[in-house]
C-alpha cells in the first residue's frame, strides 16, 4: 500500500484548496451572462435560494461523508454498498474528461497571457481567435489539422499540472493552494478597482443589476441559479469529498462549508462587477449598446475582452496581462483539482505511489488532450462540455445523493458535525433537503439538460456525444471490475 500523506497541512490548506477548485473559469466567464441573462437583481433571489438549500446542505453532505470514510470516493462508495461501486468510479472519470477539455482553455489562455503584452490579437480579436488561432472547423475532417503553437501551451500548462500535482498533498496542492487563491483574489481586486473608475462603467453595471422581477414567475430563472451553484461550486463532483477526506481531525466541516460557499460567491460577484464596467466602457467607446456587447465563455474571455483593451489606450497593457494571468491562475487551480478523486481511487484500489499516479494520469490526460489541439478541437470541447455538465455530472450528483443520503443514511452524521461546529447546527431540515429537495431539484435539472441536449444538437453532435458517453461508461465499468491489488481495499473503518 502506498505510504503517500494524503493529508493537509492544516485546515486553512483545505480551505483555500477547496476555494480554489471552487473559484475557476466558471466564476469569471459564465456567472456574469447568467447573472444578467436571468432578471438582473432579481436574480439574486433564487441564487441565495440555492446557496442555502443547496449548495450549503450538499456540500455538508459531502464534507461529512469524505471524512467519515477517510479515503478515496470509489473505496467509500464501495463500502457503502458493492454494487454501488460503479458510480464511486462514474464521478472521478467524469471530472478528469473535464480536466483534459480544460486543459485546452488554460492553454489558450496561456497564449494570450503573452499577447496581452502587445495586443498580439490584432484589430479584430474575433478573426485572430477563430481562424488565426483555433483553425476553427465543424467538420471532423479539422482532426487532421494540428496547431503546434495550441499543443506547446498545452503541454506547458500540464507540465506545471505535474510539478504540483505529483508531490505530497501539502507540498505540492496545499502550498500552492495558499499562495495562488490569495493571488487570483488580490488581481481580482485591482481589475475591478480598476474598472470601476473607466468612463461608462455605470452604463454596464446599470444594465446588470437593473432588476426584471416579472421573471421571478418563470421557472427557467430558478434553474439557472441551482444550475449556476452546480456549476460553480463542482457540487457532485466527488472533488468535495475527496478534499474533505484529507481533513485533520479537529476540523469543523460546517463551518468551513459556509466560508467556502460564500467565498465563492464573493468571487464571482466581484468578477461580474468588473466585467460589465469594462462592457460599459467599451458601449460609451462604440455606441454598441451593452445587450449586444453581452456573451458568454470563451467568446466573453477571448473575443470581448481583447475587443475592449484595443481601445483602452496605454491602460491595457497592464490591465490585459492581468486578465490573463488571472484566469490562467483560476484555470489552474480548478484543473488541480479535477485530478484528485480519480487519482486517489487508483492508489486506494491498484496500491500505487501518488506520485506515479498522477504521472500515469498526467501523461494519459495529455496526450488525449492533442485532439483539442486541431481545428476540430474547439468543435468537440463544446460537445463534450455540454455531454459532462448538462448530463454525466447532473445524473452522478442524484446518484450520490441516493447513496449518501438514504444508502449510507445521512443522519449518521449529525451529532458527529454538530460537535464540532462553531455555526450553525444541523437537524431534521437539513436531512428533508439532502433526502428529499436536492435529488427533485436536480433530476428537474438533469431533464431538462437532457431536452436542451436532444433538442438543439445536431446529428454530428449527437454522434460525439454517444462516442464520448460510451467511452466515460467503458472506463468507469474497466476500473470497476478490474480485480483490486491493495489487500485493505475492503478494509475501511468509518469515523462515525
Amino acid at each position: 500500500m502506498s505510504k503517500d500523506k494524503n493529508e493537509w497541512g492544516s485546515n486553512l490548506s483545505f480551505i483555500f484548496a477547496m476555494i480554489g477548485s471552487a473559484v475557476g473559469l466558471g466564476n469569471i466567464w459564465r456567472y456574469p451572462y447568467v447573472l444578467y441573462s436571468n432578471g438582473g437583481g432579481a436574480f439574486y433571489i433564487p441564487y441565495i435560494v440555492a446557496i442555502f438549500l443547496m449548495a450549503i446542505p450538499f456540500l455538508i453532505l459531502e464534507y461529512g461523508v469524505g471524512y467519515n470514510f477517510k479515503s478515496s470516493f470509489a473505496k467509500a462508495v464501495r463500502k457503502i454498498s458493492p454494487k454501488w461501486e460503479f458510480i464511486g468510479w462514474f464521478l472521478p472519470v467524469s471530472v478528469f474528461i473535464i480536466m483534459i477539455y480544460y486543459s485546452a482553455i488554460l492553454g489558450w489562455d496561456g497564449i494570450y497571457v503573452i499577447l496581452s503584452l502587445f495586443k498580439g490579437w490584432g484589430a479584430d480579436p474575433n478573426a485572430y481567435f477563430t481562424t488565426s488561432l483555433l483553425q476553427a472547423s465543424d467538420s471532423y475532417m479539422g482532426l487532421t489539422n494540428f496547431i503546434p503553437l495550441i499543443a506547446v501551451s498545452m503541454i506547458v500548462g500540464w507540465v506545471i499540472i505535474w510539478f504540483i500535482s505529483h508531490r505530497d498533498l501539502e507540498k505540492g496542492l496545499g502550498r500552492v493552494s495558499k499562495i495562488l487563491v490569495p493571488l487570483l483574489f488580490i488581481i481580482m481586486l485591482i481589475i475591478v478597482g480598476f474598472s470601476l473608475t473607466l468612463p461608462g462603467a455605470y452604463i454596464g453595471l446599470s444594465e446588470l443589476f437593473h432588476p426584471d422581477w416579472s421573471l421571478l414567475y418563470n421557472f427557467d430563472i430558478w434553474m439557472a441559479a441551482f444550475g449556476q451553484i452546480i456549476f460553480s461550486l463542482s457540487l457532485g463532483m466527488s472533488i468535495a469529498f475527496t478534499y474533505a477526506s484529507y481533513t485533520r481531525d479537529d476540523a469543523d466541516l460546517i463551518t468551513n462549508t459556509i466560508s467556502i460557499a460564500f467565498a465563492n460567491s464573493l468571487f464571482e460577484n466581484f468578477s461580474a462587477l468588473g466585467v460589465f464596467s469594462i462592457l460599459g466602457y467599451m458601449s460609451l467607446q462604440t455606441s454598441v449598446p451593452v445587450a449586444d456587447l453581452v456573451t458568454q465563455g470563451t467568446g466573453l474571455v477571448f473575443i470581448a475582452y481583447p475587443t475592449v483593451f484595443n481601445v483602452l489606450g496605454n491602460w491595457a497593457y497592464i490591465l490585459g496581462p492581468l486578465f490573463f494571468f488571472t484566469v490562467y491562475l483560476a484555470g489552474l487551480t480548478s484543473i488541480l483539482s479535477t485530478i484528485e478523486p480519480l487519482s486517489f481511487s487508483i492508489q486506494n484500489k491498484f496500491a500505487l505511489s501518488r506520485k506515479k499516479t498522477m504521472s500515469i494520469l498526467i501523461i494519459v490526460g495529455a496526450i488525449i488532450s492533442m485532439i483539442y489541439a486541431t481545428s476540430f478541437g474547439s468543435t468537440i470541447l463544446g460537445y463534450v462540455d455540454m455531454f459532462i455538465n448538462q448530463i454525466a455530472i447532473l445524473f452522478g450528483v442524484i446518484l450520490e445523493c441516493i447513496v449518501f443520503a438514504w444508502i449510507f443514511k445521512a443522519e449518521k452524521l449529525i451529532d458527529f458535525l454538530n460537535s464540532k461546529s462553531k455555526t450553525i447546527k444541523l437537524g431534521k431540515w437539513w436531512l428533508l433537503i439532502v433526502k428529499y429537495i436536492l435529488p427533485t431539484f436536480v433530476s428537474i435539472i438533469w431533464v431538462g439538460g437532457m431536452i436542451d441536449v436532444l433538442e438543439g444538437a445536431s446529428v454530428q453532435q449527437l454522434i460525439f456525444t454517444v462516442i464520448v458517453c460510451a467511452l466515460l461508461l467503458g472506463v468507469t465499468l474497466l476500473f470497476t471490475i478490474l480485480p483490486a491489488k491493495n489487500l485493505d481495499w475492503d478494509d475501511i473503518k468509518e469515523r462515525t
